[in-house]
């Protein structure tokens, strides 16, 4: 399949999934099916409320996750992937996959340059 550039939709879908957290938020969720707010603020404990909030906000409104609001006291919040969430899966995946492999590439692509930094050092008069 051929993909125009001008109509290539990859930037809505990285705009899903884009940042440092989304993903782990998505992968707990897809992970462990039903999480409560502070239990993925223990997952994940270098985010801020404020950032967790904005984030499964965003999520919700795109049908990636759904929030349940039990009417108790104290207020019992749940969230967990939708159907439709699931289908990032196998994406996240594949990123998952090319990233280690990128790290990997990244390793050996470095240590290669300082052996020739270092020949190129050493043969100098």
């Amino acid at each position: 399949m051929e993909i125009i550039p001008e109509q290539c939709k990859v930037v809505v879908a990285l705009d899903m999934i884009v940042g440092k957290w989304k993903p782990l938020v998505i992968q707990h969720l897809i992970s462990k099916d039903t999480l409560r707010f502070n239990e993925l603020r223990r997952l994940m404990p270098d985010i801020t409320q404020r950032m967790l909030t904005l984030h499964l906000r965003e999520l919700e409104e795109q049908d990636i996750v759904r929030r349940v609001v039990y009417p108790q006291v104290p207020p019992k919040v749940e969230y967990s992937i939708t159907e439709y969430g699931r289908t990032l899966e196998p994406i996240l995946h594949s990123m998952h996959v090319w990233g280690t492999a990128h790290v990997e590439h990244m390793k050996r692509r470095n240590a290669e340059a300082a052996d020739a930094e270092g020949r190129a050092v050493s043969a100098r008069p």
